[in-house]
């Protein structure tokens, strides 16, 4: 949300009469029932009067201006996974409290009538929760479950290709409305677990894949791994470790298809003791051969 400040066009060490002052102004020139079928002026009230009901409490003021609630008045949630935490949606919504309206209830009748409707029409607020996914997940899509702290749950659509960090706006489904108006959203933070071995860089996704001496020598076709399921790889004769392979359309998928999977090759030697293998090697004498040719002073 806008800085409730902003939306106000007041300072930050704004007396209440300043506050209040700025809000009347606002409030007479953007009210819905003086601006009929005016979408815009419908939705800069509203701005205005979450803003006021902010600023006109002196504690929600002060708690918004140490950084411990956001504009919308929720709590700042903290870092932890979705199964302890969720923000306390609360059976009200920050226009439940009508403080906001008291001046023009005590001197213009008209106004304080389309107040208190306005009031009644208020929607609930939103719930906040966080939500950790696998890798895999993230990228070929899911269907997740909340077990919600007051009980219940809550079904979580994940589309393919999530981004870590991303929030997802499931309407209707935070806290119900006080009055007449709609029930708030709930509004799902993900994180994405790390994977053993793919890793994401925008839509391509990384692997490091283990190969053998012979593989890299003289070609093979390795079953390799992608998100989507194996595929055989086929290693051109010569390859070497830190060569990169490139397979289309095997990344994470994106509006118009999918990114690609970066397989970059690494040697690994046999871990166990090879007698074969060190019989010729020691008879392997290549002729101009120095992998640190590079590295001399």
């Amino acid at each position: 949300m806008k800085d409730p400040y902003e939306i106000l066009s007041v300072a930050r060490d704004a007396e209440p009469a300043d506050i209040r002052k700025a809000y009347h102004r606002l409030a007479k020139k953007l009210h819905p029932d003086l601006n009929p079928g005016d979408k815009e002026a419908e939705s800069r009230f509203k701005e205005a009067a979450s803003a006021y009901d902010l600023l006109s409490d002196p504690e929600k003021r002060r708690r918004f201006d140490s950084g411990e609630i956001d504009a919308s008045g929720a709590e700042k949630p903290p870092e932890r996974y979705y199964r302890d935490y969720a923000a306390e949606a609360g059976p009200g919504y920050r226009y439940e409290n009508q403080s906001g309206y008291a001046d023009f209830m005590d001197n213009d009748d008209f106004l304080a009538e389309m107040f208190r409707r306005q009031a009644r029409r208020a929607r609930g607020a939103d719930a906040h929760y966080r939500l950790a996914v696998d890798f895999l997940d993230a990228v070929n899509g899911a269907t997740k479950r909340i077990s919600l702290p007051e009980g219940g749950s809550l079904d979580v659509a994940i589309p393919p290709g999530l981004q870590d960090g991303q929030i997802l706006r499931l309407r209707g489904k935070g806290g119900a409305a006080p009055g007449e108006g709609d029930p708030g959203d709930a509004l799902v933070e993900v994180s994405i677990n790390p994977h053993p071995f793919f890793t994401r860089h925008g839509d391509n996704i990384h692997l490091d894949l283990p190969v053998t001496f012979g593989e890299v020598v003289l070609g093979a076709e390795i079953k390799t791994p992608t998100p989507t399921g194996p595929v055989m790889l086929k290693t051109p004769k010569g390859s070497n470790t830190g060569t990169v392979l490139r397979l289309k359309g095997k990344g994470a998928p994106r509006r118009n298809g999918r990114g690609d999977l970066l397989v970059k090759l690494r040697i690994v030697a046999p871990m166990e003791p090879n007698a074969e293998l060190e019989a010729f090697l020691a008879s392997w004498a290549p002729a101009n051969y120095d992998p640190r040719r590079d590295m001399k002073p």
